[in-house]
């Protein structure tokens, strides 16, 4: 329990900003360079291939969001390097509610991580 405490007291906080960054600098991914994109997945790579090495727990508690996250920033990591000329998203209705889903589950994870 304490790595899952442990992760989610550096992911939480990590995916609240990423969201509202985003949502607030949207358009800075309208003319982004493949390199940027490529630079990244590595990143999301990395810090998925962390996360799973350290918590690939399949238990069906809290902790599951932790596991789920890092495979998908694993998949999301070898997408944006395999496919780093791909037309980037759109701002949309979509994207907005993808923004504030991460938002949410970085709230969770920051109050799981910090309160609970």
């Amino acid at each position: 329990m304490e790595v899952s405490l442990n992760l989610a007291a550096v992911i939480g906080p990590i995916l609240m900003a990423i969201a509202s960054s985003e949502y607030l600098n949207f358009k800075i991914w309208k003319n982004v360079h493949p390199t940027v994109v490529y630079l990244n997945g590595l990143v999301l790579l990395i810090g998925g291939l962390i996360v799973i090495r350290m918590h690939n727990h399949w238990s069906m508690d809290w902790t599951l969001v932790i596991t789920i996250f890092g495979w998908l920033f694993i998949l999301l990591g070898l997408a944006r390097m395999f496919f780093p000329t791909q037309k980037q998203p759109e701002k949309s209705l979509f994207s907005n509610l993808l923004l504030l889903v991460l938002f949410l589950v970085g709230l969770f994870l920051s109050f799981k991580a910090y309160f609970a």
